[in-house]
């Protein structure tokens, strides 16, 4: 085996950004299958990647879209979600968070990246319209 790809096999991916929110996954949130319904853990995603943004903007925040969403494993009743946020870019009005979720999976104690996406989210004013993001 050469040494480059002794490297990579050692290399152990760690979640990119801050630590936002955990969040247990009860069985309530389960889909037909048995595993956590995707549309839960957007949900959790958008609460994490909104709280970056409105920190960002020091005020109100809608998202306006998701992009790059990839499921890459479920997520089981007893794991804890754990979601990391990064803020990418910021415009006039506008934030773009990258977000992952990883699980910590209740019965190995290990953790395992189950969902990335870039959520994008705009500042907006009292009445809702968008507004510049304050400095």
């Amino acid at each position: 085996m050469a040494v480059d790809e002794k490297v990579a096999m050692d290399k152990v991916e760690e979640p990119r950004g801050d630590l936002t929110t955990r969040t247990l996954a009860m069985p309530a949130d389960t889909n037909p299958a048995g595993d956590i319904f995707g549309g839960w853990v957007m949900s959790q995603m958008d609460i994490a990647g909104g709280l970056a943004a409105n920190q960002t903007a020091k005020g109100r925040v809608v998202t306006v879209a998701v992009d790059a969403m990839h499921f890459i494993r479920p997520v089981k009743v007893g794991d804890v979600l754990c979601v990391y946020t990064e803020v990418t870019k910021t415009g006039r009005s506008s934030i773009n968070v990258h977000v992952e979720a990883w699980a910590l999976r209740a019965l190995k104690q290990e953790r395992e990246k189950v969902i990335q996406a870039q959520f994008t989210y705009v500042a907006v004013d009292a009445n809702g319209k968008p507004c510049p993001i304050a400095g």
